[in-house]
């Protein structure tokens, strides 16, 4: 029997959202602070995929100016009706600011996206569209119910009609469900699906930690009354203890198969070191049967599985990127990101062509700015990633190298700076905002080789000034501090190359490699 390994998308993959265009799937997720934002994937057969570009792309789509990290782009729908994509989404602009709410549209699942059509009078978070028989469309979300909250983080799920053409919100808004079990919380992530002669309305409850679970109603109506799945959730890892290698599963879509079979993307989490999940949260897939009208997901087990039986479909591998990046292109490969939308002329393949030049500006990574850093995200429990690095620190307060992110407070740091007006490499670990610098050397030349290795969460780095000659740069770290269980947040951990300096010095990086080790 052909199976296939979850996570389909490893790394920080969240809220996922499919769509089926005849026999071709489109994915997207959500990107929070990072730019460009909420990635775009096609596959086949539902396992393999392939990105395609991302749905945000130019800065007249996403400005992320001031964004926290954790916060902006929320758990995007992806739908497709007569021709045309539409992507909707939630921008958060702060901790306790506004929540905006928006779609783009393209004829092209590649792109390019219309700039937002912003929608007024839309509270609350995780929008999503219906598109209904008659030619109505209607937006769904979640806010605080018009009554009251009667308990903390009490959400209810709403929806009114919405004119595409116009960008308004037309009508009333009605107040459809506010979950299956009082004892939940966080009601979000709200779908409409029309099936045998129903409205079913999936909605994700408690939260997107350990108690995170999917739940349904459906209804004769679209306004309802909606009957409450007696079998509620009807998928969930709670009940399998914090030890279970995948938890918090949640926050769901589903999609038929022009073969009939239906399937479920979701997201969920694969703890380790205890209970860190450096990886963030995932995309896992995971199939379900329809029985009296009621999904029932994974049949016998109910749960998600790490390796399960392939989709009816004919398997076909799409092309991915290399696993190391020469820098060759005119454009950076999907993989690549910034931290916020980059400003300013600080990046460049073309000025030293093979290369990716990385230019010096005052931003620094330990502030909630645009620093000249373009990274990845780990994917792996056990990777390793290098690269070779061309730089000369020419003043006190200039560095660039190799940094292990989680957020502006909790890093891990590898970069060559000045110490007394010589080269040094400096290994510091930051954790709640204050840095420990837990070993420094005497740098190699210009140019110079730097490594990660990490086994599960313990990182070890490396330096050379030849190919394959390293040599360790201080102890094993502690690599937990990678972890939103630590740091807070939402996001997965990233690694990628970084410089700081006021006088536009530049760094030069000809390749950068990354392998995931895991079995």
């Amino acid at each position: 029997m052909t199976t296939y390994r979850n996570p389909v998308l490893p790394g920080f993959y969240p809220d996922p959202s499919i769509c089926r265009v005849q026999d071709d799937y489109y994915l997207v997720t959500s990107s929070f602070n990072y730019y460009p934002g909420v990635p775009i994937f096609h596959s086949k057969d539902l396992v393999n995929w392939c990105q395609i570009g991302h749905v945000l792309d130019r800065p007249s789509q996403l400005n992320l100016d001031g964004t926290p990290c954790s916060r902006g782009i929320y758990a995007p729908t992806l739908r497709y009706h007569e021709g045309t994509f539409y992507m909707i989404t939630t921008f958060v602009v702060s901790q306790t600011g506004a929540r905006k709410n928006f779609y783009v549209t393209a004829t092209d699942p590649a792109g390019p996206w219309s700039d937002p059509y912003w929608l007024t009078d839309a509270p609350g978070i995780d929008p999503s569209l219906f598109f209904d028989d008659d030619g109505k469309v209607y937006y769904t979300g979640n806010r605080r119910p018009p009554t009251g909250q009667d308990y903390p983080k009490h959400m209810e799920i709403w929806l009114q009609e919405v004119d595409l053409q116009k960008g308004d919100l037309i009508g009333e808004k009605m107040s459809l469900w506010d979950g299956a079990m009082k004892q939940n919380h966080a009601q979000e992530a709200p779908h409409l699906y029309k099936l045998f002669s129903y409205y079913y309305l999936m909605i994700a409850e408690g939260g997107t930690g350990f108690t995170h679970s999917i739940t349904m109603a459906r209804s004769k109506s679209i306004t309802g009354p909606y009957e409450v799945c007696k079998t509620n959730p009807i998928l969930t890892h709670r009940h399998l203890g914090r030890d279970y290698p995948i938890t918090n599963i949640g926050h769901a879509d589903i999609v038929d198969t022009q073969k009939g079979d239906w399937w479920m993307v979701c997201l969920g989490t694969r703890p380790y070191g205890g209970s860190h999940r450096n990886l963030g949260r995932e995309t896992f897939l995971v199939p379900f049967v329809w029985e009296d009208n009621w999904p029932v997901v994974n049949p016998g087990k109910g749960i998600v599985e790490l390796e399960m039986p392939f989709p009816n479909l004919e398997q076909k591998r799409c092309h991915v990127a290399p696993v190391c990046d020469h820098f060759n292109k005119n454009e950076l490969s999907y993989q690549w990101n910034f931290i916020r939308t980059p400003r300013g002329d600080f990046w460049s393949l073309e000025e030293r062509p093979g290369f990716l030049r990385l230019k010096a500006k005052g931003d620094v990574i330990t502030d909630e700015v645009n620093p000249a850093f373009i990274g990845r995200r780990q994917q792996h429990i056990n990777f390793m990633a290098r690269t070779i690095m061309a730089y000369t620190p020419e003043k006190v307060g200039e560095e660039a190298g190799l940094v292990m992110l989680q957020n502006m407070d909790y890093q891990i740091r590898l970069t060559k700076l000045l110490v007394g007006g010589v080269p040094y490499l400096q290994l510091v670990r930051r954790e709640a905002g204050e840095d420990t610098v837990l070993a420094i050397e005497l740098a190699p030349a210009h140019m110079m080789y730097i490594k990660v290795e990490a086994y599960g969460q313990q990182y070890h780095f490396y330096y050379a000034d030849k190919e394959e000659e390293w040599s360790s740069l201080g102890n094993v770290v502690d690599g937990r501090v990678l972890s939103s269980d630590l740091a807070g947040g939402f996001v997965g951990a990233y690694l990628g190359m970084y410089i700081t300096g006021e006088n536009r010095n530049t760094a030069d990086f000809d390749w950068f490699e990354y392998v995931g080790l895991d079995n």
